[in-house]
């Protein structure tokens, strides 16, 4: 009897991508773009201020993230008040905040984002899968002043394109990398900030070495960022040892009953030493 082939994985990163081209679209329609680029002219996104805060703010530096879902573990908080949430953390120091804005797989939405920024003056990431510039207008007019880059999800020439709008509208970017070709491809395209994610999004497992493997191979000029998979103090201490400067956490955090009671326990546990980098 012939055996089936089995069908290859499902490709969560191109799906979700594709979901974003498409809700563009339809928000490019409802808001045409010169009435969008209007909107964002009337503010001015602290890109400095993040990157500073990243690089030389009070150590530990997290990057604390506000987000409802994940693919990987549905409903993380059933009571989600993402402006509450950011103001906790920002009273326990975090050094910027994420806030999650995708709508179809991580129940986020422009409003959050926007309700944050009201909430708070700690420098905030637009979290999405952003691959046009339509998405980085709407994240100045929203509030943001860094947006995520996912290299995995843009073709190098886009991603440059993107990285200049960023620079052009004063927004940092964080530019994501999952292994070393896409480490040399943000490297390539002048990537100011990088983050190494230990969770491939194409297949959501996560690599707990990863960050390791790849610190060695971050460039030196670099604001080096670790993301996913850090639950401990003894994580961002082992980390911080190896020349990461901050730390993307989030399940972590917002699955407690108090997700800054949570980040603070977490900052004051880690001793993190000068780093090697």
């Amino acid at each position: 009897m012939t055996q089936g082939i089995a069908a290859p994985a499902p490709d969560l990163l191109a799906a979700i991508v594709a979901a974003a081209r498409r809700m563009t679209a339809t928000r490019r329609d409802r808001m045409p773009e010169s009435e969008m680029a209007r909107l964002a002219a009337a503010r001015t996104p602290d890109g400095a201020g993040f990157a500073a805060a990243l690089r030389t703010g009070e150590t530990p530096r997290v990057i604390a993230e506000c987000k409802r879902r994940s693919p990987s573990r549905g409903i993380l908080r059933d009571h989600y008040h993402p402006a509450e949430h950011a103001a906790a953390y920002a009273a326990a120091g975090a050094a910027a905040i994420s806030v999650l804005t995708e709508p179809t797989f991580f129940d986020g939405s422009l409003a959050h984002l926007q309700q944050v920024r009201a909430a708070v003056t700690t420098p905030l990431l637009r979290k999405d899968f952003l691959v046009e510039r339509y998405q980085l207008l709407e994240a100045v007019a929203s509030g943001a002043d860094a947006i995520l880059l996912i290299v995995g999800a843009l073709a190098p020439a886009d991603l440059a394109a993107r990285l200049r709008e960023a620079a052009d509208l004063g927004l940092a970017a964080l530019v994501e990398v999952h292994d070393e070709v896409e480490l040399r491809v943000a490297a390539d395209a002048g990537a100011e900030i990088i983050g190494v994610n230990s969770r491939n999004l194409r297949t959501l497992a996560v690599e707990p070495a990863l960050h390791e493997a790849l610190a060695a191979r971050l460039p030196k000029q670099a604001i080096a960022v670790a993301e996913s998979g850090l639950r401990t103090a003894a994580d961002i201490d082992r980390l911080t040892n190896c020349g990461y400067h901050a730390f993307l956490v989030g399940e972590r955090l917002i699955v407690e009953p108090d997700p800054g009671a949570a980040l603070r326990t977490l900052r004051c546990g880690a001793t993190p030493e000068r780093s090697k980098r």
